[in-house]
């Protein structure tokens, strides 16, 4: 196998230019020959699905996923039915852009019930799957880095999705596998192997020190310590060789010109993943 990536395995993950519209995202995408791009369901809303349809289909671009969906744990049972019916809109937005994955950030605990809160997860991803199955798109579960437990995700290890997946038993289901969130995990590699053939998405940033930020603390990859080649190469030891998402939540990055941004994504892209 080649330790070199194929840069048109590149997608852009929208929030990496957080600061484009949708219809900036998909030129600045033609502009820089990125093939694929992942959708934000916020910036979908901006003009509407219909709408976002047309410039995608219109550009040839492909779509790698939507993010996100998820969010289940709500200290009411009618929360949790409004959360059910908003990732059902979800993979409606997916399948009609022409993806078969759904991310899920999968939700906090609000009541400080971490178990009860990861009950809830279950219930919720076992609820969608005929939805999800009926419209051909797929779930994927991305674990998050441990620091955003109390407000994002109560899963928070590889190890922990492969669980759940396992536990739903579905191949509807599967697990995103992001650098910036795994890297650190000294079981990471058997979890890598554990999840071979449910693999549904990667995607590569890095981890800076110090860490500027908690919530927009991703750097562009090479200017953190994450070894992502090496994880790169065990998630195509374990069957997913699909569109590679660069998704860099980090304010310096998105106050850059967008092809600027593009352009320097692509090099680091070449010579870091």
């Amino acid at each position: 196998m080649s330790g070199v990536v194929n840069v048109n395995r590149i997608s852009l993950n929208q929030i990496t230019t957080e600061n484009w519209s949708l219809r900036e995202a998909i030129d600045g995408c033609v502009r820089n020959e990125i093939p694929t791009i992942s959708v934000w369901r916020h910036k979908i809303s901006e003009v509407g699905l219909k709408e976002s349809k047309k410039m995608i289909k219109e550009s040839g671009l492909g779509v790698s996923s939507v993010c996100r969906g998820g969010m289940f744990p709500a200290l009411t049972a009618s929360e949790r039915v409004q959360r059910i019916d908003d990732n059902k809109r979800a993979i409606e937005e997916a399948a009609e852009l022409g993806t078969d994955v759904l991310v899920l950030v999968c939700g906090a605990a609000p009541d400080k019930n971490l178990p009860e809160s990861r009950k809830w997860v279950q219930e919720g991803i076992e609820t969608l799957i005929p939805f999800a199955e009926q419209h051909k798109v797929k779930l994927g579960i991305e674990p998050l880095h441990p620091m955003y437990a109390a407000d994002r995700s109560v899963i928070t290890t590889l190890g922990e999705a492969n669980a759940l997946q396992n536990s739903l038993a579905s191949s509807q289901v599967g697990v995103i596998v992001d650098v910036f969130h795994v890297w650190w995990d000294p079981f990471l590699y058997q979890e890598i192997e554990n999840a071979r053939g449910n693999i549904l998405g990667f995607h590569v940033s890095d981890w800076k020190v110090p860490l500027p930020d908690i919530f927009k603390g991703r750097s562009m990859m090479g200017d953190g310590v994450i070894e992502i080649p090496r994880i790169r190469q065990a998630v195509e030891e374990n069957d997913y060789h699909g569109p590679i998402e660069v998704e860099i939540i980090n304010q310096d990055i998105w106050d850059m010109p967008g092809d600027e941004t593009l352009k320097l994504m692509k090099k680091s892209f070449v010579e870091h993943v």
